[in-house]
């Protein structure tokens, strides 16, 4: 029990990082409703681009913005392989995701991987300094739900939400919603890409594999986000806050199951279980209500 709670800061700190990269898949999966699996290869290119810039010379803070913009062009293909070529979503993200295997290993050098160590190089979080990474993540993660809130706010993020809310009724008021949807993929992105630059210098390496799987544990942290608070945080903001939320459980969860001897080779299975049962939860909880209420009508007539 002592060695798990040790471990919840660093646990914390990991998990904001991947609740900022569960923001972006928040904004494809409920707010576009675009099931985009771009993230898997958007994150490693962020944590490659950092990689690449840090270990040649440049400020940290300067590399996470181009981190960003290279994410924003992953996503801007993937908008432009479903808008202009007509290709379904899934596919689309699919086809970027392998492109961006072979992108990301230019960008390391040819190398799988690429050390960004805090003792060489000057970053923002670290993993040999929890307290200030946990600081810096609720930084970034609170930035970047204010400006999503107000950016969804304004009439262009109205359009966007309302284009993932019902698309046949947006071109019928005139919305141009192939516009909105390479907006929204380009800012999940571009956010996902955000938190890749983050989680290589909290784990002090870059990897062409880092990625693999980032979808399921964004979805993990959207999900159970929704169902602990969903009730609770009816403010966008505040759904936006529950995927932080989200993470961070998530990887209390996943410590607390390797501190019992999980197999860490199981962890992507364990992961998969994980997200199937929460996104079962408001199904079944759909269902008891359903039989509530039937069972209620029934004695009502008798």
């Amino acid at each position: 029990m002592m060695s798990f709670l040790s471990a919840l800061p660093g646990a914390a700190a990991q998990g904001i990082i991947w609740g900022l990269m569960a923001i972006g898949v928040y904004i494809t999966f409920r707010v576009l409703d675009f099931a985009d699996l771009t993230v898997d290869g958007t994150l490693g290119t962020g944590g490659a681009v950092l990689a690449l810039c840090v270990t040649s010379g440049m400020n940290v803070y300067l590399a996470m913005v181009l981190a960003f913009f290279a994410g924003c062009v992953a996503g801007l293909a993937t908008g432009i392989f479903h808008t202009g070529f007509g290709i379904p979503p899934i596919l689309s993200g699919i086809l970027t995701q392998l492109a961006l295997y072979s992108i990301n290993l230019r960008i390391l050098g040819g190398k799988a991987n690429q050390t960004v160590s805090s003792r060489n190089y000057h970053l923002v979080v670290s993993l040999g300094n929890i307290p200030k990474s946990l600081v810096v993540g609720l930084i970034f993660a609170v930035a970047v739900i204010a400006v999503l809130y107000w950016f969804f706010g304004t009439e262009l993020g109205h359009s966007i939400r309302a284009t993932g809310c019902n698309m046949a009724m947006s071109r019928a008021n005139g919305i141009n919603t192939n516009v909105n949807v390479i907006i929204g993929l380009v800012l999940s992105n571009g956010i996902v890409a955000l938190s890749g630059a983050l989680l290589a210098q909290y784990q002090g390496f870059a990897d062409v594999n880092m990625g693999r799987g980032a979808i399921v544990i964004g979805l993990a942290a959207v999900i159970i986000g929704e169902v602990i608070f969903g009730k609770l945080f009816k403010n966008f903001a505040l759904k936006l806050f529950a995927s932080i939320i989200g993470g961070v459980i998530y990887y209390f969860v996943i410590t607390f199951v390797l501190r019992l001897g999980l197999n860490a080779n199981d962890l992507k299975l364990f992961s998969a279980l994980v997200v199937a049962l929460f996104l079962g939860i408001p199904y079944w909880r759909g269902k008891v209500s359903a039989k509530r209420v039937k069972r209620t009508g029934g004695e009502q007539n008798a």
